[in-house]
């Protein structure tokens, strides 16, 4: 079977982020988007926004950006339909928040969206589909050809936790505190093609799995794997799937900058034939564990160089070391920002970290969905 893969000749980025909406009285989740999508919709082609989409569950949407260079028109981009989506949603009395779970909603409770892929997905897939109440973000980053999409995917999976622990925004699943900083993404790997992908040793591998999938029925497209980073060989991007929708815009555009400033940087070292060996799928594998459970308060497994032995480090450490490295590709490009913003969430905490404080200093979750959707509010208008 042979994939085309999409040239794309810089690395443009676009952002996906699914959001909760929510009461705005007692901060229950609402199946509300058939409503609003509705209305949005209004006036486009097929009465089909463009930028707001349905996600599995009626109480989920989704915004999307188009084809961005810079971080910053990607979330001027999310911003605006953010807005639209706020507007429509406040006439109905309700709220939007930004979290990779609601802290107490029940996904027995949600009504299925309408579309019917999400009822065959629930049919096909049964008990875990039916616990996917999770939202995530998901970045693309434009890249040249399909073979290099892999080797720069190889790379990645070793930065991979540090994303999860960066946006970590789950704590609590309905209405327990899991104990992990991203339950999401624990609950989401249930699925059979989710969590991390296999080791793929080129474009010529990826394609021999997907054909064996396609060809047996498994799946019918590539669309069913939903793997943490993938390739996205229609929009000729690397695909970076494994982050838990932050509580901002601000926080959303940081991952989005820095999984820019990453791809450059790895197909600049692709060019001078400088790419290091991908990291050990078992690391990988245990990192992106201790990434979810502990959140940026992490220690990773660093693989040993020669004969050393390997190390556990902290995220923060790991994480201002990649700073440091990235930081001449972020000057060409103009993301120093967003690697800033980086640095702010290590000061100021995760989502989750935010979220448990919280609670220990009294709140409900209640009161948490009330400064989740404040938050939000307050991030995107005040920079509006």
């Amino acid at each position: 079977m042979s994939i085309a893969f999409t040239h794309n000749a810089r690395p443009t980025i676009g952002v996906e982020l699914e959001l909760h909406l929510v009461d705005a009285d007692t901060g229950d989740l609402v199946s509300a988007s058939n409503e609003l999508l509705a209305e949005m919709s209004q006036g486009f082609p097929g009465n089909d926004h463009p930028k707001a989409k349905h996600e599995l569950f009626q109480s989920t949407v989704e915004i999307i950006t188009g084809v961005c260079d810079t971080p910053t028109q990607a979330r001027a981009d999310l911003a605006e339909t953010f807005q639209e989506l706020h507007a429509t949603a406040t006439r109905r009395g309700l709220k939007i928040i930004s979290a990779g779970t609601h802290p107490f909603g029940v996904a027995r409770n949600q009504d299925v969206s309408p579309n019917p892929r999400y009822h065959e997905l629930v049919e096909a897939m049964q008990w875990p589909a039916r616990r996917l109440l999770i939202c995530g973000q998901h970045i693309h980053v434009g890249v040249r050809d399909g073979e290099r999409a892999i080797s720069i995917i190889n790379e990645m999976m070793r930065h991979l936790p540090l994303f999860l622990a960066l946006s970590s925004s789950s704590p609590y699943f309905e209405g327990e505190d899991s104990g992990l900083a991203s339950a999401r993404s624990k609950v989401f790997e249930s699925l059979p093609t989710a969590g991390l992908p296999p080791q793929i040793t080129g474009w010529g591998d990826f394609e021999s799995f997907m054909s064996t999938l396609i060809d047996s029925e498994c799946i019918s497209s590539i669309r069913e794997v939903w793997w943490d980073i993938r390739p996205h060989p229609d929009f000729g991007t690397i695909e970076f799937r494994m982050c838990d929708s932050p509580h901002t815009l601000t926080e959303a555009t940081a991952l989005a900058g820095l999984a820019q400033t990453l791809v450059a940087w790895a197909d600049a070292l692709i060019d001078r034939d400088a790419l290091p060996p991908p990291p050990r799928e078992w690391t990988v594998r245990e990192n992106r564990w201790l990434a979810a459970r502990y959140g940026i308060d992490a220690r990773l497994i660093v693989e040993a160089n020669g004969d050393g032995k390997p190390q556990r480090r902290p995220v923060r450490e790991l994480v201002g070391e990649l700073l440091a490295e990235l930081s001449l590709t972020a000057d060409l490009l103009g993301t120093q920002p967003e690697l800033a913003a980086i640095e702010r969430i290590l000061d100021h905490g995760s989502g989750s970290m935010r979220q448990r404080r919280l609670v220990d200093a009294g709140a409900t979750l209640a009161d948490v969905v009330h400064h989740l959707a404040d938050e939000l509010y307050d991030d995107c208008f005040d920079q509006a």
